[in-house]
């Protein structure tokens, strides 16, 4: 296994052994936390050495990532190397059908399109009383309507705009799917101001969420690791875009004053 250079990747050098942990457990661990007899990260010296101080070996976590979004055979043709990680993020789009992709999308709308397919596939088998209660809590509760079809248009909306309101959905969707296919929470959800801005994680809505997803059917079991990835990686590069615009540190002022 041999870490490719992938600038979609790069950004992980920044990530904290912290926020890597949800990635690396996705990675490594099955729905009932056993080790994934087809990773190799965990038998890797480096890995040995560091762990848990998952940012000194990002690299082997990035090649991870590669390694489980192509073929085998290949991966041992390349000399241990994987696909690059938009090659991955489009095979887990094109599994899951999402619609609208284009050739000159930018992986971050890749991202949000795959995201948006997550969240509205959930709208559309929740019960009215559930969606007024996520319009509620993300904010979409002026809607003149809250059929799918509408939050759906607001989603796409929210995520284009970009800001802590893309990341709260965001957050929400990467919950509810390590919840349904792995199994458990996301424990980067434990941020004071995420908990506070992303209260349903825990309540009946995430519930309803991740309900939807529980019973999805992935062909293959390697997308019941690069699906959950992506989505991490998607979670991890949103994070990082409001730390480095500051957006994390005005909304934990704003509950600070509360």
């Amino acid at each position: 296994m041999a870490y490719r250079f992938d600038e979609d990747l790069e950004f992980l050098r920044e990530i904290s052994s912290c926020d890597l942990n949800d990635l690396v457990e996705c990675l490594t661990k099955d729905k009932d936390g056993g080790a994934l007899w087809t990773e190799e990260l965990t038998s890797n010296p480096t890995y040995k050495k560091y762990h848990p101080d998952h940012s000194k070996y990002w690299e082997l976590i990035a090649a991870e990532c590669q390694c489980f979004g192509a073929n085998s055979l290949m991966t041992a043709l390349r000399g241990g190397k994987g696909v690059l990680y938009r090659e991955v993020l489009a095979d887990v789009c094109d599994n899951l059908k999402v619609k609208g992709i284009v050739k000159n999308d930018h992986t971050l709308d890749i991202e949000n399109k795959l995201l948006t397919k997550v969240l509205s596939d959930a709208i559309e088998k929740m019960p009215e009383e559930d969606r007024i209660d996520f319009a509620k809590t993300i904010g979409m509760s002026s809607l003149k309507s809250l059929t799918p079809a509408a939050m759906t248009a607001a989603i796409q909306l929210a995520f284009k705009a970009g800001g802590f309101k893309s990341y709260q959905l965001t957050l929400i969707a990467a919950n509810a799917i390590s919840r349904a296919i792995l199994g458990r929470g996301l424990a980067l959800a434990g941020n004071a101001a995420l908990t506070r801005t992303a209260s349903m994680l825990a309540g009946p809505v995430g519930w309803a969420i991740a309900g939807a997803w529980t019973a999805v059917d992935i062909a293959g079991p390697a997308y019941r690791v690069t699906m959950p990835a992506v989505i991490q990686i998607a979670l991890l590069r949103k994070k990082h875009q409001t730390e480095r615009d500051g957006i994390l540190k005005d909304i934990e002022r704003e509950l600070g004053e509360a």
